[in-house]
């Protein structure tokens, strides 16, 4: 299966009548799909040349879409003027879900025609052409874990998103019988992600109840992007359609399993032919371990753009499968970083990264943690060998979202790879949100403290 399609034939289709409607679609700085629903004809008379307009106000809200103060992008004070969406054709698919309907991914600019910095998919662009230029290629792949429940949406949301019934009443870890049960469900997802152009290589139950793994096949890391953000949004809607919901909240339950965003990562040379990291066994190559020192070395300051909310943090449990510890070991899941596989797809796996975090941001701090380590030449520590959720030596994962922007706030390294633009604007986004969590009354809070206090 090609990673791309042939533009000439979207075009076709429209004027057949086979697609009537393309979705023109961009990530938010959530990892939301935002955009517009765009009539066939006038896409291919309008949109293909002129783009199609948004407004700008778009990466300065939270999730309940309120415009939110104090950005150097737009604000009240500038109007909350038009930003250009300019469709990406090398990345339109059809949507086999949704009748007669294509969608493709679109690059945002401004009025003046330039790159806004703070666009996730800009940011991650920028980081592959720091790649690009050293000769290299970088492939991700993406494991992301879910919860599925009985409940439809709007039944979950009249219930406050409590009590809910997940599809299975046990740990259904690699369990064929209950996966069965869901097969129905599933088994939607994997061939309609394939007709997307969202290559599927297995699914499988997970550790909680009602928990799955659905896995995707790796790819250069734009288009890998791309496939993640277009896999969490379109099942979602297959779940719609079914009657059933689902959630990718990093830990939707304190006693239930954390999902995860196990990010696997790998360099390739120019063509993408040939893999810069198998060698020399459990070790890699010398460039491999310099990649993989320079995950390490910046995992607790670039930790915001694996964990970007408030409720992430609340994964990292120990003996959770979650990492509590930066460390790196062979086919080890206490570390952080988990190195595995053979010849060509040997690779390292970082476990820190949750189900809710930006796959645009959280591949563009690989990458510049991976280039900080190569052009520094820096060296990993051995491979670490027990139970690394029991030792103390070991330097810990952020344990809040606070902690996370601290670290954030203090690297220069994040402002030599992303700017100062981007960096504010993500400061900014990520202190807002702990600002409006601190000022809400949890449902800890009223069980704890109604009669008692």
């Amino acid at each position: 299966m090609a990673d791309q399609a042939d533009p000439k034939e979207l075009e076709a289709l429209i004027r057949k009548g086979a697609v009537d409607t393309v979705l023109t679609v961009f990530p938010d700085g959530l990892g939301r799909l935002l955009g517009k629903r765009v009539v066939g004809r006038y896409f291919l008379d309008h949109v293909l040349g002129d783009g199609v307009h948004a407004c700008i106000y778009l990466f300065t809200v939270d999730m309940e879409m309120e415009p939110l103060p104090g950005f150097t992008l737009t604000s009240w004070e500038r109007g909350y003027g038009d930003m250009k969406m300019v469709p990406d054709l090398a990345t339109w698919r059809l949507i086999p879900w949704l009748p007669k309907t294509a969608l493709v991914f679109c690059d945002v600019y401004t009025e003046e025609g330039l790159p806004i910095e703070e666009s996730p998919r800009w940011v991650l662009k920028r980081q592959i052409e720091r790649t690009r230029k050293r000769g290299f290629m970088v492939k991700t792949a993406s494991e992301l874990e879910l919860y599925l429940f009985r409940e439809s949406f709007d039944e979950a949301r009249a219930k406050r998103y409590h009590g809910l019934t997940p599809v299975s009443n046990y740990i259904e870890d690699y369990h064929i019988l209950q996966t069965s049960k869901e097969e129905p469900l599933v088994r939607a997802i994997r061939n309609n992600m394939e007709e997307a152009r969202v290559p599927v290589e297995t699914s499988k139950g997970e550790w909680g109840r009602g928990q799955e793994e659905i896995n995707l096949r790796y790819a250069e890391a734009l288009e890998m992007a791309d496939r993640h953000v277009l896999y969490k949004h379109g099942v979602k809607e297959i779940a719609w359609q079914q009657g059933g919901s689902l959630t990718f909240m990093a830990k939707y339950d304190m006693g239930s399993a954390g999902s995860s965003f196990h990010l696997h990562s790998s360099l390739w040379d120019r063509s993408g032919k040939k893999s810069l990291f198998a060698g020399r066994g459990r070790q890699g190559t010398p460039l491999f371990q310099q990649w993989l020192a320079g995950q390490m070395a910046m995992a607790r300051e670039f930790a915001y753009f694996y964990a970007p909310t408030i409720n992430a943090y609340k994964r990292y449990q120990a003996g959770s499968f979650a990492p509590t510890r930066i460390a790196a070991g062979w086919d080890n899941r206490t570390c952080g970083f988990r190195l595995c596989g053979e010849g060509h797809s040997f690779r390292v796996e970082n476990r820190i990264p949750g189900a809710d975090a930006n796959p645009y941001l959280a591949f563009a701090a690989t990458i510049a943690a991976g280039l900080h380590g190569i052009d520094k030449k820096l060296k990993p520590p051995r491979l670490y060998d027990g139970n690394a959720y029991e030792d103390p030596k070991l330097r810990q994962v952020p344990k809040t979202l606070r902690e996370a922007l601290d670290e954030l706030d203090r690297s220069k390294l994040a402002r030599e790879a992303f700017g100062e633009t981007v960096v504010k604007h993500y400061l900014h986004h990520g202190r807002l949100e702990q600002q409006a969590f601190d000022q809400s009354v949890t449902d800890w809070e009223l069980v704890r403290l109604f009669e008692r206090i």
